[in-house]
């Protein structure tokens, strides 16, 4: 029996003793009294019943409220005594002190476990201090390994052998959001994140096959066992995938030939976006065989008119007659090759990637580059430390190189210094000289000739290079100073960011993007109903809407989860979108949550919301507080977005009043309070899915110290509430 139904109970149990014990002693009493006295006694009282009740009530009134006193001390203060104890035995931070209820015997014993408890925190604390001075070296690794993945120009993904996701670097995040075909996916929903399958990415197949034959070529002695393959995005997006296997290091591999096979725990997938790589390639292929092709017949009609030019008696008529075929022809092929080589510059201006590069290092490799091939003195004393450029550096300086390669060589200059100077947004950089001028007739024509600077030759011009950049090259004196100079204005950029390394929104420091425990999880190990509450991965969400009412008409507004993998909560892989809800919002809801009409305007609506939503929780037991609240709006969606939430779901305020029965609240905040977690954030369902997952995290071991240890167990346990039986 619940413990707050008890009291009731007892209160009953002592009406009915206090009627019981009044029947007696009447009937006590009328044993002894003959018919004459009953009846002058039944008629002595008879007008006097109602004060006999009142004396009644009065009695039963003073003993139900002792009885009431007597339990709140003696038996519901131990009882509450008892679960905050929990709750600090189970706690692994800081908790509010328990309160001493009831007796002073329960208040001492209040006292004595908040003494306990400091002196284990206090113990706690020189053990943590004595791991961390331990973990010192281990946690420089990870830094090492955390900062190596954020820096790789490629996209880098490790997963467990059933394809759970256990390490990604920000390269990969951005990769595969940029996969995503809806804008509601692109702004914040991947399609990977850790625990998450790369099934949802790959076909299972592929990777399968893969995988097989890395084990076969490991089995046979290949010193590397490599696979790779090509395959396509949803968005037809093409990419090269590197897998190489992660050796299980369990399993003892020194001697190779007593193997049956080789035992892999996982694998590494080195990703490459080739779409444009292999759209250059194949307009560069058709381009060389509509030369090959086209230039097949023009060869062919010059041959045979020059075989005939050769004739010693052609007629003059026939003479000029071939002599004109020639020259069709050669001019055909001229305009041939022509296209071809615009076709080649076009791909060259955009074949190496722009990139961000400190001024300083690009004016110091100039200035090497300048020295070597063209054997003059180079100063750069004027150049500003601080800006960074955003160049292909390849390109530039091959242009500068050209510039000064020529300036030496027609005008004999023994002397040039390279400048790097803020220009507003951008940067200008003159490579400037003293004596010797030019014209812009002559400066117009180095601009366009193709680059050539001794054996290096290319077909790209210095304007291609300045367009390439989008920016601007101009020649210019200053008689004063009897100096000259090119000047180009260049793309600034800020220091060592690009888009796809930012980090995310709402994390603090370095995301953590990795999570090796998950090589020892399987997602075939058991049923799920039978997996513990610790291996499961979690998505915690929550939900705004317009009103209170689902089935009356109300519509979500916004919906926010984050993901629980292996016992750690992973704020940087969170879900948040605002919704247009077609329909007004309620002015008390609006209130509560302070979104504004004018904020919704605009947004997907649910049923372009929900098959993102869908992908994001997949896979996933969902958690919330009040759950059935929230469920209830998505179940009304099914039939419109064809989609089904069929997933286990459990319920914070449903664990949080099996595991203590006693409470008087089970409000997010109050359970929040009393497990010793900070409220922020409230009524954005971002911030409630972040409150409600600390929530969560801190009712697993009370939920284990009472026996509840799988998931079944935990759903079968919240049935048991009385909340349990509430409906939408």
């Amino acid at each position: 029996m619940k413990p707050a139904h008890r009291l009731p109970l007892l209160i009953g149990a002592l009406a009915g003793a206090l009627a019981l014990l009044a029947a007696i002693s009447i009937a006590a009493v009328g044993l002894t009294l003959d018919a004459a006295e009953r009846e002058a006694v039944a008629a002595l009282l008879a007008p006097r019943a109602m004060l006999a009740l009142m004396l009644w009530l009065a009695a039963f009134g003073l003993g139900a409220w002792g009885l009431s006193r007597l339990y709140a001390r003696y038996v519901e203060a131990p009882q509450r005594l008892h679960e905050q104890a929990q709750v600090l035995l189970a706690a692994r931070g800081d908790t509010p002190p328990l309160e001493g209820q009831g007796d002073t015997a329960n208040r001492g014993l209040a006292l004595a476990l908040n003494a306990l408890a400091s002196e284990r925190s206090q113990l706690r604390q020189d053990v943590a201090r004595q791991v961390a001075e331990a973990s010192r070296g281990i946690a420089q690794e990870r830094n090492r390994l955390s900062a190596l993945m954020a820096e790789l120009t490629q996209s880098v993904v490790v997963c467990n052998r059933d394809g759970r996701i256990l390490l990604y670097n920000s390269r990969a995040r951005a990769l595969f959001r940029g996969w995503s075909a809806t804008p509601v996916a692109a702004a914040g929903a991947e399609l990977i994140g850790l625990g998450r399958s790369i099934h949802a990415v790959f076909d299972r197949q592929l990777l399968a096959h893969a995988l097989e034959g890395i084990e076969q070529r490991t089995q046979a002695g290949s010193i590397d066992p490599a696979a790779q393959f090509v395959t396509a995005s949803p968005t037809g997006r093409l990419l090269r995938v590197q897998m190489a296997a992660v050796q299980d290091s369990a399993a003892d591999t020194s001697d190779r030939a007593a193997l049956p096979a080789p035992i892999f725990s996982g694998f590494v997938l080195v990703l490459d976006d080739i779409t444009r790589e292999v759209e250059q390639e194949a307009l560069r292929d058709r381009s060389l065989l509509g030369l090959t092709e086209g230039s097949r017949a023009s060869l062919a009609n010059a041959q045979a008119a020059l075989e005939m030019l050769e004739l010693p008696d052609l007629e003059p008529a026939m003479r000029e007659r071939f002599q004109h075929v020639v020259r069709d022809e050669v001019a055909v092929m001229a305009a041939r090759v022509q296209a071809v080589g615009a076709d080649l510059v076009g791909g060259m201006k955009t074949r190496w990637p722009m990139e961000n590069m400190l001024g300083a290092d690009l004016v110091a490799a100039a200035l090497r580059r300048i020295e070597a091939r063209a054997a003059v003195r180079v100063r750069a004393d004027d150049v500003d430390r601080s800006l960074w450029l955003s160049v292909d550096s390849y390109s530039l300086l091959q242009a500068l190189g050209y510039l000064a390669g020529r300036l030496v060589d027609e005008y004999g200059l023994q002397a040039l210094e390279l400048r790097l100077r803020p220009a507003g947004t951008r940067a200008q950089l003159d490579l400037a000289w003293s004596g010797q001028s030019m014209n812009t007739e002559t400066v117009m024509n180095w601009q366009m000739d193709e680059m050539r600077s001794g054996s290096e030759a290319t077909p790209l011009t210095v304007r291609d290079v300045v367009e390439r950049h989008g920016g601007e090259f101009w020649f210019e004196r200053e008689r004063v100073r009897h100096e000259a100079f090119f000047r180009f204005l260049l793309p600034c950029a800020s220091p060592r960011v690009t888009p796809e390394a930012a980090a995310p929104a709402r994390t603090e420091g370095r995301p953590e993007f990795y999570d090796f425990d998950l090589f020892g999880a399987s997602a075939q190990a058991s049923a799920l109903e039978d997996r513990q509450l610790t291996e499961l991965t979690y998505t915690v969400f929550d939900t705004e809407t317009t009103g209170l009412d689902p089935s009356g008409g109300d519509e979500i507004i916004q919906i926010g989860a984050t993901r629980i993998v292996n016992g750690k909560l992973l704020r940087q892989e969170s879900f948040e979108q605002l919704v247009d809800p077609r329909r007004p919002l309620a002015g008390e809801s609006a209130r509560i949550h302070g979104i504004r009409p004018e904020a919704l305007a605009g947004k997907p609506t649910i049923i372009e919301v929900l098959p993102v939503f869908h992908a994001f929780a997949r896979d996933t037991v969902l958690v919330g507080h009040n759950a059935a609240f929230d469920m209830r709006f998505l179940q009304l969606k099914e039939s419109a977005s064809g989609l089904r939430f069929d997933q286990p779901v459990l319920d914070t305020l449903l664990l949080s009043a099996w595991v203590h029965p006693n409470q008087a609240s089970h409000r997010l905040e109050a359970i929040a309070e009393r497990l010793g977690v900070a409220v922020t954030g409230r009524h954005s369902a971002l911030g409630d899915a972040f409150l409600t997952a600390e929530v969560f995290l801190k009712l697993v071991p009370l939920l284990q110290a009472n026996g509840v240890r799988t998931l079944g167990e935990a759903r079968a346990a919240a049935l048991k509430t009385y909340q349990a039986r509430l409906s939408y």
